[in-house]
């Protein structure tokens, strides 16, 4: 006689994964293209930086846009004095208080460049740019050149308004320029989800 036994066992194993939120991110950046033309047309040299939007700067963003406060779409370039080395963007600056930079003011426009934004793409990143209407200082002395802002305050020198973003030349840090020189400056800004 034949005795079988079978034996058998089953296991189910069950996980459950809760998403406890949604998360998004959005990222801000701007990258400043200069380029510096001596007074025959010919190009002496070009920087690219990437800037640091501020903190007054995001949260003027934030009020204007979420909040609708009173809003202009006036915004201007400033150009920043070297040594580059010595040069030191901060989130915490604003127009009266940037400690770790000097602005420059040797060129003969009356108040700074206007930024002439076009419109902004819809893709992701939304980018927005003045590549179609650059700020053009026109350089009227001697001086070292190490990074560039963009405020909404025309008035050379002027600390009110809104400082949005700075930045600091990288390598190979300070460039020259010299009276007769035209700085075209572009301002490109991009804001991803």
């Amino acid at each position: 006689m034949f005795n079988e036994k079978a034996k058998s066992a089953d296991a189910a194993v069950a996980s459950v994964e809760a998403n406890m939120g949604v998360r998004d991110q959005v990222e801000a950046g701007g990258v400043y293209a200069i380029e510096c033309y001596d007074a025959a047309g010919t190009l002496k040299w070009r920087e690219e930086t990437h800037n640091l939007v501020v903190n007054v700067g995001l949260q003027d963003m934030n009020a204007q846009y979420l909040k609708g406060s009173s809003y202009t779409a006036a915004w201007y370039v400033g150009l920043i004095t070297g040594p580059s080395a010595s040069v030191t963007i901060a989130a915490a600056n604003t127009m009266s208080s940037h400690a770790g930079w000097t602005e420059n003011v040797l060129y003969s426009n009356a108040t700074r460049p206007v930024a002439t934004f076009g419109t902004a793409t819809t893709a992701n990143p939304s980018v927005n740019t003045n590549s179609a209407s650059v700020a053009q200082f026109n350089i009227n002395g001697t001086a070292t050149i190490a990074g560039a802002f963009l405020s909404s305050n025309s008035t050379k020198s002027g600390t009110t308004g809104v400082l949005f973003s700075a930045s600091n030349f990288t390598s190979p840090g300070d460039r020259a320029v010299t009276s007769g020189d035209t700085l075209n400056v572009t301002y490109t800004f991009s804001l991803a989800g």
